[in-house]
């Protein structure tokens, strides 16, 4: 019996529209109450979108309110310059 390759999963970044391997992008996410954060596990409770771990694609998502679109709400400017710190710190 022969083993299949393990599946990948995909996630696109909401910034660069790019399909990647979920491992190697960093998840957004809205839970039922409270902020938007990054979520670096992976498997916090919420409506989750993914990103690049570059700033660039954080900042293409502002311009065009991807993220905004995503999770169906406002999102203020203090949330995003968290995120901006946040992947900044990473890199």
């Amino acid at each position: 019996m022969v083993n299949k390759p393990k599946k990948i999963p995909l996630r696109m970044c909401t910034g660069c529209g790019e399909m990647k391997p979920k491992k190697e992008l960093v998840r957004v996410v809205k839970p039922k109450e409270g902020d938007i954060l990054l979520d670096t596990t992976g498997r916090a409770n919420g409506r989750g979108a993914y990103l690049c771990p570059c700033l660039s694609c954080l900042q293409q998502a502002r311009k065009a309110r991807r993220l905004e679109k995503a999770f169906s709400c406002k999102i203020p400017d203090e949330i995003y310059q968290r995120m901006e710190e946040a992947l900044t710190d990473d890199e």
